[in-house]
């Protein structure tokens, strides 16, 4: 996307998010001294060709900026425009960085918030587009939410703020029940975590069944272990869950319905669980479990 249709106005309508960089920036140490105050310099690339009079807007806004502490990150909201043919808006920003380094991010959800703390919007960008930022910089960039991804009628006039959520770039991880916590050796806990690192990504907001161990108990009846996938960057209740298992030849073995009671699955989390398939449900009373898969029915 060009950002050199916009930044045409020398005001700032919008408010500024600061984060630490260890929340954002693999390899950043955690700082105790917050002393002291860092002003970020204006970062076009040199692959980008602008007019004097937009360079000159830049310039003025990025001096305008309030300083940052050292090792923090910065959305720096300008304005916002939508675009009357799509709905889309189209909001201006700084991405502002303190560190004595370059820094290149990867894929975030950002929040845009009214003066009220209350989510407008929220969408996931790949921040890789903006390039590597300079150390103590701060680069211009237009985010574009998808009418699909707005909640508002109207765009906020002032006071809005365009933010990380931060949940979503903590990796992907493990979600124990404080139950499983307390049973499980640490053994199998580091078991299970190495199962979910090696799953698939999830799409944003996502959620999706995994099942990793099957089988039948003495008594007959058959226990599906799965993982619940939550690629939300929110936390899930769950009240009730209809799962069917199919064996090693696609064969449905069982369909059934189970009430959870609001089991909560953590924001960007996989939790294991067990479900138990009463024998008398079975369809196939000796099921091929040497492959098997755990879904929700359509």
């Amino acid at each position: 996307m060009s950002i050199f249709s916009f930044f045409n106005k020398t005001t700032k309508t919008g408010r500024d998010a600061t984060i630490s960089s260890t929340e954002v920036v693999e390899g950043t140490a955690s700082q105790t001294d917050t002393e002291g105050e860092i002003h970020t310099s204006l970062s076009i690339s040199p692959d980008w060709k602008i007019s004097k009079e937009q360079e000159y807007v830049l310039k003025f806004l990025s001096n305008d900026l309030q300083p940052l502490k050292k090792d923090q990150l910065s959305l720096s909201g300008i304005d916002i425009e939508m675009d009357k043919r799509t709905g889309n808006w189209n909001v201006q920003a700084f991405l502002r960085s303190s560190l004595d380094r370059p820094m290149t991010l990867g894929k975030a959800e950002l929040l845009l918030l009214d003066g009220d703390s209350q989510v407008l919007a929220a969408q996931e960008f790949d921040l890789s587009t903006l390039g590597a930022i300079p150390a103590l910089s701060n680069r211009p960039w237009v985010f574009q939410f998808e009418k699909a991804n707005i909640k508002a009628l109207e765009v906020p006039a002032e006071n809005w703020t365009l933010a990380f959520n931060v949940q979503s770039l903590v990796p992907h991880s493990l979600d124990l029940d404080p139950a499983w916590e307390e049973a499980l050796p640490e053994e199998q806990k580091n078991a299970l975590s190495a199962i979910v690192k090696e799953l698939p990504a999830l799409n944003p907001r996502e959620v999706n069944i995994t099942g990793f161990q099957s089988k039948l108990t003495p008594e007959g009846n058959l226990a599906a272990s799965v993982f619940i996938r939550n690629g939300h960057t929110q936390h899930i209740q769950l009240e009730k869950l209809p799962l069917e298992v199919l064996d090693a030849t696609g064969q449905q073995i069982v369909s059934g319905s189970f009430e959870l009671n609001k089991l909560e699955v953590k924001a960007n989390t996989s939790k294991p669980w067990t479900f138990i398939f009463p024998k008398e449900m079975l369809q196939i009373q000796e099921p091929d479990l040497s492959r098997w898969t755990a879904r929700v029915p359509k």
